[in-house]
């Protein structure tokens, strides 16, 4: 077996990097800190967040209500040749990808 003495110092030790930001916002804000020594502000937790504001149920209901039976609406509303239109055009965009 290999002694250790052989490898130099550097390579048994990795420096840690800061892990990269997911959101390119959140990035940029810290690229432009570190730049300026500006000091981050923590990240936002549930404490520090503004408060939801509450749904009106009878709003959501209706919304719902539309919701549900615009679809079959619009299909009926359609002529055979623009929903052959429209499928071909979905087709289109799926093979796309």
């Amino acid at each position: 077996m290999l002694d250790r003495s052989c490898y130099p110092e550097s390579m048994d030790k990795k420096k840690k990097q800061p892990k990269a930001e997911a959101d390119i916002n959140i990035l940029a804000k810290s690229i432009v800190a570190r730049a300026t020594h500006e000091e981050l502000l923590p990240e936002p937790t549930k404490e520090n967040l503004p408060a939801v504001r509450e749904k009106n149920t009878a709003a959501v209901a209706l919304g719902r209500l539309g919701g549900l039976k615009g679809g079959k609406a619009r299909a009926e509303k359609l002529s055979p040749k623009e929903r052959k239109e429209i499928a071909r055009k979905a087709a289109q965009i799926r093979w796309q990808k």
